[in-house]
């Protein structure tokens, strides 16, 4: 049996849409230039280098924003206390819930600036003849990873409603993921909306239900539409930064043929 594995993660690198504040930026070190800190920290003089050998490459990471990532958020990203007991952060987080049974449910027909809805979520699992079970991982589809590496990522976009995460997490889902920026709104237009209406609960309404509810989600997800409604494994394993709010992930889907 042979397992196809299709790669969901943003590339790590420089993007001039992100915002200024949480830009990547990555210095790499050509070959050449550890010839030098051979030589000085470690004493080896050039005649025992070995022959045909230019050295080895290194980079250093200067900046990165983790949430300019495809990655995972920990509970202590929505508020230090959940559910009555402390926020867990990113290497507190269960590896169990990383792994397990996917479902993709396309929300691809929403326009930007209206969020998606309890019945939006029914309705394409009902057309798909899906009922989601205790530990999926369910995997939100927007097609926005389009806009990838331009400003309109950030700005533009769908997002999940309170009652929709609610819906996901009563039914037993702890992951849960969408290929936009953000899980919510975009922040700008939440922010603005929020002024409107005069309404303090509007902002980040989707991110606080994990305030009450524990759950995590992925952000910034890409190439959904080469999954399958349902069928395959999820694999968001994060990188385990202490006392981190969210952690870069490689995710993963995997479908056997």
């Amino acid at each position: 049996m042979k397992t196809t594995i299709i790669d969901l993660s943003k590339p790590i690198q420089y993007n001039a849409g992100d915002p200024w504040f949480m830009r990547v930026k990555i210095k790499h070190k050509p070959h050449r230039k550890s010839h030098w800190l051979i030589r000085l920290a470690l004493n080896l003089p050039f005649r025992l280098f070995p022959k045909n050998w230019t050295g080895w490459a290194d980079d250093t990471i200067k900046n990165m924003g983790l949430h300019a990532t495809t990655h995972i958020d920990a509970p202590w990203h929505y508020g230090p206390v959940v559910e009555g007991k402390p926020a867990k952060t990113i290497e507190q987080i269960p590896l169990e819930w990383c792994y397990g049974d996917g479902i993709v449910i396309d929300c691809s027909h929403k326009e930007d600036f209206v969020a998606i809805t309890v019945d939006d979520l029914k309705k394409d699992l009902h057309k798909n003849g899906i009922t989601i079970q205790e530990g999926n991982i369910v995997l939100i589809r927007t097609d926005r990873d389009k806009l990838m590496g331009t400003s309109d990522f950030v700005e533009r976009g769908t997002g999940m409603s309170r009652q929709a995460t609610e819906w996901l997490i009563d039914q037993g889902v702890k992951v849960m993921g969408i290929d936009q920026w953000g899980w919510d709104l975009p922040l700008k237009y939440m922010a603005q909306k929020a002024k409107e209406l005069n309404d303090p609960e509007f902002f980040w309404e989707g991110h606080r239900v994990g305030i009450e509810k524990e759950y995590l989600h992925i952000e910034q997800l890409t190439n959904l539409s080469a999954l399958p409604p349902s069928g395959f494994k999820i694999c968001v394993f994060p990188l385990k930064i202490v006392g981190g709010s969210a952690a870069p992930a490689r995710v993963v889907a995997m479908m056997n043929e």
